[in-house]
This record gives structure tokens, C-alpha cells and sequence, in this order.
């Protein structure tokens, strides 16, 4: 056998044993925290409410080194010696917030071809057979508020790995044919994304929210991904990338005089960017105050409806009572599932919850899937759970049982070292506090009834409450005219289509 299928099946096996192992003790952890296992909990079948949740242990991050470079790249080191694997993320100041909205697209495309575009050194196809021979990864991409890359390799070949996943970072050749396939693969989703109503009611819901401009909502479209040009690529990658905009973290099976050495030997030469300056952020405010909307598909049988409106950030003191307040509307239990689906009748789903973001408001959303004949009936019920929050109490029972289940999920933000390393990364990247977390652990433990109603009050607004619905027009008897006076349609047609 070769020695890259010989690594290859050393690697997969390594993985998939870790992955199982960490599934069972996350199972067997869930049970534990779940189940009381006295004789009188097997004696017969309780109702969940009636189950008691263990005491949750102290939670404790694993331990780490952080230092930076003469260049600025903050470094995160974890050592984890239970398998001989070693992984590595980099955070980059960047995303499609900060493209230009005529060539909206870009900073995806970037984030792509970036490593499927081969580097000066190395063409794509043989960066691809080095690293399937020592059946290894590097990977990249962009989302709206971060670039990443990343690297997996066996201990024995992290050297040369990570070579490469430096070279990515620092060479890459954004080869034409590259850009050119990756153009033609976004054309293809283009031309699908109308294909399933959940994913149109999403993306328009954000138009509805945000504004048809605004970075967090705005599509690709045929016409500005046509404007994009290599040119482009490497002027977006030239704005951006530099060792004080970045944040490496890596965990695993090394040791760490030796990482640091070659971390040194890879980026310690990296020129920093003469700009330190933080880039300003898009400003965000509520685009449509109120409203009903909706989006005709004739052959679906059901309806979609999302209702909501502008939300709020992870950094606001309340924002752990908010998420108590979530375990209330939301989940097996809340009073959503219990009310419209379980006693109504009224949903297939049903959802709601505050969405905060990391450094620019989420959106509170309410939702779910519906009978076409049912859907005004459906949204009228949502609306009234809604202002319920703000009118009716919580109960001890309702208070206690979203608490429980808010903490008891917690200690699965710590199942290995790799989490804690993305935690501390994420925090860094965004300006929180390193101890975050545990704040919200004991800012969660602390909520109370009056807290609850009083984030209800504070930051629920019915009166701004956005509803879409993407349905059959025909089949949606009663007409949605019945929640207000104007309905306004949207057209989803792809333009250029």
C-alpha cells in the first residue's frame, strides 16, 4: 500500500475515532445531566417537564498560551496529546460586509479561490497531490464578518503542512482558470436559489430587515458577479491581508518550543500593514418598520412565514435574560410549540428566538411552517405568544425548566480543546472578554421572572413587527388582507435570468 493511502487510512480512522468518542461522551454527559437514575425515576414514564436536571460541574477551559508577533499576529497555542493530530485556524479582519455592493460576490470569491487557486509556488493541483499524499487539509473561505483558513495534519507532517497552509496564506496566485470555474459554480446557485421557499423567505426576510443594499442582505447576482476580475481579487486580498490583521490559533499533538519556532520561521518576515487604524463598520437600522409581505409560489401546499424585526448584539448586559427568555417562546416546551403546534394544531414547525450577532444587531424572529388555509390563523397566534411574553408572567415551572436547559446545553461549549481555542479566537476577534462565557453562565443562573418580562417589554416591539409569508396565493383562504390593509408583494425573478 502506498504511503498516502496508508496515511490517509491512518488519519481517517484517527478522525472518525475521535469524532465517536467525543459523541459518546457528549451522549453519556447529556444523560448524566439529564436523567435522575434513582428507583423512583425507572418506577414509571414522567412527562419532561417532571424531569431533574444534576447539578452542572464547574466548567474550566482548557489550558493555553497566547503571545504575539514582532509583526502583530496574535498567536493562541493549545496543547492536546490524546491523538497525533494537529489543526490550525487563522481569523482575518475581513468579510463582504467591506466589498463593493456593484460586485457583490467578491469577498466570497476570495475566499475561495484563495486555495483552490494554487499558490506562486505550487499549482493548485499540486498543492492538492501534496497534501493528499500526506492526506491532509488546507482550506479557506469568507464569510460576511471573517476570513479564515485553515489546516488538519498527522503530527509527523505538520511541518510541511503547515509550509503550505502559509503559503496559501501569504502566495496566493488566484490563477484565471480558478476564478473563472468559480464564477460559473455561483451562476449555477444563482440560478437555484429560488428552488426551495425556506431559503427564499430567509434571504428576502433579510432584505425586509436590513434594506435591499445593506451588506448583511444585499445577493449575488449575474450582473455584479460579471464585474469581478483577478484584478479585483488581488486588490481586496492586498487591503486585508496582513500578520496584524490576523489571529492564529492551533491545537493538537506538538510540542510547543517547536511550533513556535515554526510559526517564527513562516510569518515572523510578514510586513505589516502601515494601517492599524479599525475599519469602521456598515451602520445598520430597520429597513421596513411593520408590514405584511409576501411571495407567491403556486405550487406549494403550505406556507412559510417568518415575522420579526431588528435585534440586538451578544455584548448587551441582557443579553443572557434574553436568552433565558428564549428557552420560554422557543423548543420542545416553550410556549410556541406548546400553544400552535401541540394545542392548535396550526404548524408543521415553529420557531422563535433573539438572534443576537457579534458586532451588529441579529434580529428577534418568529416562524415556522403552516397549512396554506391556516396561515393567517397560524400568524395571528404567533403575534399573540409574542405580545404574551410582554403581558403574562412566566411561571417558576417556565423560568426554572429554560434556565436548566440553557446552562445543561452549556457545558457542550467545552467538549474538547478545539472549541475552547475557537472560543478564545472569536472573543479576540470581536473585542469580548476571554471569560465571556462564564459570565453569561452566571448572568443566566441569576435571571429572574422580572427580568424576563422586563427584556419582553424592553426589547420586544410589536409595533415594528415585520411578517413575510411565501406561499400559494389561491390557497391562503382567509386572504392576509385580514392582517392588514396593505400586503405588498415581492418579485424574487433572478434579473438576467
Amino acid at each position: 500500500m502506498s504511503n498516502f493511502l496508508v496515511k490517509g487510512t491512518k488519519l481517517k480512522f484517527l478522525l472518525n475515532f475521535s469524532k465517536s468518542w467525543r459523541f459518546i461522551s457528549a451522549f453519556v454527559i447529556a444523560c448524566l445531566l439529564t436523567f435522575n437514575f434513582s428507583w423512583a425515576a425507572t418506577a414509571a414514564v414522567k412527562h419532561y417537564t417532571d424531569l431533574q436536571f444534576t447539578p452542572l460541574s464547574e466548567v474550566k477551559l482548557a489550558k493555553y498560551e497566547r503571545y504575539v508577533l514582532d509583526n502583530g499576529l496574535v498567536v493562541y497555542l493549545i496543547e492536546d496529546h490524546e491523538l497525533p493530530l494537529v489543526t490550525g485556524t487563522t481569523l482575518v479582519r475581513t468579510g463582504s460586509r467591506w466589498e463593493a455592493g456593484d460586485k457583490s460576490g467578491l469577498a466570497e470569491i476570495v475566499g475561495s479561490v484563495m486555495r483552490t487557486g494554487g499558490t506562486l509556488k505550487h499549482s493548485a493541483d499540486e498543492l492538492n497531490e501534496i497534501l493528499e499524499q500526506r492526506a491532509a487539509a488546507v482550506e479557506t473561505s469568507m464569510s460576511e464578518a471573517v476570513a479564515s483558513a485553515s489546516f488538519d495534519s498527522l503530527s509527523e507532517d505538520l511541518e510541511t503542512v503547515f509550509g503550505l497552509f502559509a503559503e496559501v496564506l501569504r502566495e496566493p496566485a488566484f490563477a484565471q482558470e480558478k476564478l473563472d470555474l468559480e464564477k460559473t459554480q455561483i451562476k449555477g446557485s444563482i440560478a437555484r436559489r429560488n428552488d426551495d421557499p425556506s431559503s427564499i423567505a430567509s434571504r428576502e426576510f433579510k432584505k425586509l430587515i436590513y434594506g435591499q443594499d445593506s451588506p448583511y442582505s444585499r445577493t449575488v447576482e449575474y450582473a455584479t458577479l460579471e464585474k469581478i476580475t483577478r484584478e479585483d481579487l488581488l486588490k481586496f486580498y492586498q487591503q486585508y491581508f496582513y500578520p496584524n490583521k490576523m489571529i492564529l490559533g492551533i491545537v493538537g499533538d506538538f510540542n510547543a518550543k517547536e511550533i513556535r519556532s515554526l510559526i517564527q520561521a513562516q510569518f515572523g518576515d510578514w510586513k505589516p500593514s502601515p494601517k492599524i487604524s479599525k475599519t469602521l463598520l456598515p451602520q445598520v437600522s430597520q429597513a421596513n418598520l411593520g408590514g405584511v409581505f409576501f411571495i407567491n409560489q403556486p405550487q406549494l401546499t403550505q406556507s412559510n412565514v417568518l415575522i420579526g424585526h431588528l435585534g440586538g448584539s451578544f455584548n448587551n448586559p441582557d443579553y443572557p435574560a434574553l436568552d433565558v427568555m428564549n428557552g420560554v417562546l422557543n423548543g420542545f416546551g416553550g410556549r410556541l410549540f406548546n400553544e400552535v403546534r401541540s394545542r392548535q394544531g396550526l404548524a408543521y414547525s415553529v420557531y422563535g428566538s433573539w438572534n443576537p450577532c457579534h458586532d451588529y444587531p441579529g434580529m428577534f424572529i418568529t416562524g415556522g411552517q403552516t397549512r396554506s388555509d391556516a396561515t393567517v390563523q397560524f400568524i395571528k397566534s404567533l403575534e399573540a405568544e409574542i405580545r404574551r411574553m410582554q403581558t403574562e408572567k412566566v411561571t417558576t415551572k417556565e423560568l426554572n425548566y429554560a434556565k436548566d436547559s440553557t446552562l445543561n446545553s452549556f457545558v457542550f461549549n467545552f467538549q474538547d480543546p478545539n472549541q475552547t481555542l475557537s472560543r478564545l479566537m472569536r472573543y479576540e476577534y470581536y473585542g469580548y472578554p476571554a471569560d465571556f462565557l462564564f459570565r453569561y453562565q452566571k448572568a443566566v443562573t441569576a435571571t429572574t421572572i422580572a427580568d424576563i418580562q422586563r427584556v419582553a417589554k424592553k426589547y420586544i416591539k410589536p409595533e415594528n413587527l415585520v411578517t413575510l409569508v411565501v406561499g400559494n396565493q389561491t390557497a391562503i383562504q382567509p386572504a392576509l388582507t385580514q392582517l392588514g390593509a396593505k400586503v405588498t408583494p415581492i418579485d424574487v425573478t433572478i434579473p438576467g435570468s
